[in-house]
């Protein structure tokens, strides 16, 4: 299966180019793998170049989780992060993510330093 890159999925969201998103069509028309740092580095883009809201990045998340054409590396703990963002939008859907694969692979607690992110379960801050 091919993968895709930050900036397709960009173009698949955002749609702000009619070039490209006809590409990035084109190119997951037969299939594509979305890797975790792709999807998160995705959702960075939204928060800060493009300023979605939490809510429009979660609603983004979804429609690539749901997108025919793609397959999102460990869609059950991105669909666990989204659930944790969408309760704590503050955090950041990329924290949320670091938690959900911790906690995955059983490597918890995970450490750090914001207080916000401490109190989820699973987290604590050190001092």
């Amino acid at each position: 299966m091919r993968a895709v890159d930050t900036n397709v999925l960009v173009r698949l969201v955002v749609r702000d180019d009619a070039d490209q998103v006809r590409a990035a069509e084109e190119f997951v028309a037969s299939g594509a793998w979305v890797s975790q740092l792709v999807l998160a580095e995705t959702m960075g883009v939204l928060d800060a170049v493009y300023e979605r809201t939490p809510e429009q990045i979660a609603t983004a998340v979804d429609m690539l989780l749901n997108h025919q054409q793609l397959a999102v590396q460990d869609s059950d703990v991105v669909a666990a992060a989204i659930e944790s963002f969408r309760k704590r939008p503050s955090l950041g859907f990329s924290d949320c993510l670091v938690l959900e694969m911790a906690r995955k692979v059983g490597n918890v607690p995970l450490g750090t330093f914001d207080r916000e992110f401490a109190k989820l379960d699973d987290a604590v801050r050190l001092q």
